[in-house]
């Protein structure tokens, strides 16, 4: 009879994990901004408690290169992160492009310490409803196949990103000089792997992963996202690990 009770167990928490809608938070950050370790922390505590009921939060830290020039240089950032806040600047017209900054399912901006707005905002955007976006690992060696159902037939952008936690600096100069900085869900790689126009969608990228990428730490994550109102339409995500090394 225990056992049996068991089993009904662990099928609920199953059913009820699956049952998470997935919510894409990103995150707009430096390690030269003194504003930003407490989102930081903010985006890495959402990562790892799941807090919000209903939401499977998918984090990415997408770090801007705009900061650099100001003492240090961080060695995670992008131009190409800094142009697509100043497309969800134009897209959301809030208060334009700041750090920290959160964006949640592309529809939501504010402050990214902000615990009670990502909660709130999370929770809503749980509610939407999504295109389902299955992933598992491709035919090829390092490719992930990707399948989406259910597609709003808007005009979408398909996005492949590539996630690694456990990453760390020590930051030597600029606004947070002699702190050791932790983050989660730093963006590696974000790339459109197609548009999507129907109900369904099927793509076979490769999985491009670095030498110094620790490919135990990253994860593959794929959203919809559509063109004009930047707002995300379904996501999933998987371990890179799963799938077959180099």
């Amino acid at each position: 009879m225990r056992i049996g009770w068991i089993i009904l167990l662990i099928t609920a928490i199953a059913n009820a994990e699956s049952a998470r809608t997935p919510v894409i938070v990103e995150l707009f950050t430096s390690e030269g901004c003194s504003s930003c370790p407490a989102a930081d922390l903010l985006l890495s505590h959402l990562q790892q408690a799941q807090p919000v009921a209903g939401a499977q939060v998918i984090s990415l830290s997408e770090h801007v290169d705009y900061w650099n020039q100001l003492g240090w240089t961080d060695p995670f950032s992008s131009p190409g992160f800094s142009e697509r806040q100043r497309q969800y600047a134009a897209a959301i017209r809030g208060d334009g492009v700041y750090t920290p900054q959160m964006v949640v399912d592309g529809k939501t901006q504010f402050v990214g310490s902000d615990s009670q707005k990502a909660l709130r905002a999370i929770a809503e955007a749980a509610k939407a409803q999504k295109a389902a976006v299955g992933l598992r690992c491709g035919a090829s060696t390092s490719s992930l196949a990707v399948q989406i159902d259910n597609a709003p037939g808007a005009d979408a952008d398909v996005a492949l990103a590539i996630t690694e936690n456990g990453l760390q600096s020590n930051v030597t100069r600029g606004e947070n000089r002699g702190r050791v900085m932790a983050h989660a869900g730093v963006t590696r790689r974000l790339t459109v792997i197609g548009h999507a126009k129907k109900q369904a969608f099927e793509a076979e990228p490769k999985l491009v992963v670095e030498k110094n990428w620790k490919r135990e730490n990253l994860w593959a994550v794929v959203f919809l996202q559509d063109r004009a109102s930047r707002r995300i339409l379904g996501a999933g995500q998987m371990a890179i690990s799963a799938c077959a090394a180099n």
